[in-house]
């Protein structure tokens, strides 16, 4: 068998990880692959052999202490040949030193730790049709209406590094909507919702309570028709208590693990992980 050549993927191929993903039961959202170029385009790789593609990882790289694993994929008929953890080792020295990140599948998390990763919580998938939503109440604006430092000083509570550049990225794309609830001046709730190869994710979804979650949930509806999916940290009791009021059910779920200590963050505010490929 010839050699397995690794490099990276230029932004335009990145849509080759979304697809093998999707292949997967992942359901990326359409527009996903542009944005995820945003944080870090030298962040995603591909494997070939005889340039054919045989395996993707990405590792994109926040800043220069934090990073986040995703893609990881084998051709099917290509697992256990070892491509995968050349690959992955490809993707651990991008990082260099960062702490990293990743949601993997339950099964793996054996494996993850002998390389490293320590179990943080479990996120847990919710999908189906959401409860008919209710009218948005008025004081629901949208999301790019307000002040981009306060949307990024409010996801720096839940999220390990700055990520202003896939923020933007995220708000911005015409086929997602994003809606923000304000309190006295203060950013209470907000959150994007977009659609995927099934339905539609919400991610993230922020909210300093359940009353604020709930209500942009009620915002982000009015403009999906099908399934809704809510990746859900199984440690915010009010999440899982919001995921299912809205009708929905568990259908998957993921370990959040990292290579090392990341700084407190207030995971009761987190009522929707934005992805488990970047976090």
């Amino acid at each position: 068998m010839s050699d397995l050549l690794i490099r990276n993927l230029r932004p335009e191929e990145i849509s080759l990880a979304i697809d093998w993903a999707a292949a997967e039961g992942w359901n990326p959202g359409f527009s996903d692959a542009a944005c995820f170029a945003a944080p870090d385009a030298e962040g995603f790789f591909v494997g070939e052999i005889d340039g054919e593609p045989v395996a993707t990882v990405s590792c994109a790289n926040y800043d220069d202490r934090f990073a986040f694993l995703g893609f990881y994929i084998v051709r099917a008929d290509l697992r256990g040949s070892g491509h995968g953890l050349r690959i992955w080792s490809a993707a651990i020295a991008h990082a260099g030193t960062r702490v990293i990140g990743l949601d993997g599948v339950v099964a793996q998390q054996d494996n993850y730790r002998k390389s490293g990763f320590q179990l943080a919580y479990a996120n847990i998938r919710y999908g189906g049709i959401a409860a008919a939503p209710l009218k948005p109440p008025a004081d629901v604006v949208a999301l790019d209406k307000v002040p981009f430092a306060l949307v990024e000083a409010d996801d720096a509570t839940v999220f390990p590094a700055r990520r202003s550049a896939f923020l933007r990225a995220w708000i911005n794309t015409s086929d997602h909507v994003g809606r923000a609830l304000l309190r006295d001046g203060k950013l209470a709730a907000w959150g994007v919702i977009r659609p995927c190869r099934t339905g539609y994710k919400i991610g993230p979804l922020v909210a300093d309570d359940r009353i604020a979650a709930e209500t942009i949930v009620w915002a982000l509806l009015a403009s999906a028709d099908g399934e809704v999916f809510l990746d859900v940290p199984a440690v915010n009791r009010e999440a899982i208590a919001l995921a299912e009021a809205l009708g929905l059910k568990p259908v998957f779920e993921t370990a959040r693990m990292y290579t090392g200590a990341i700084p407190s963050l207030r995971i009761d505010r987190v009522f929707g992980v934005t992805s488990f490929e970047l976090g």
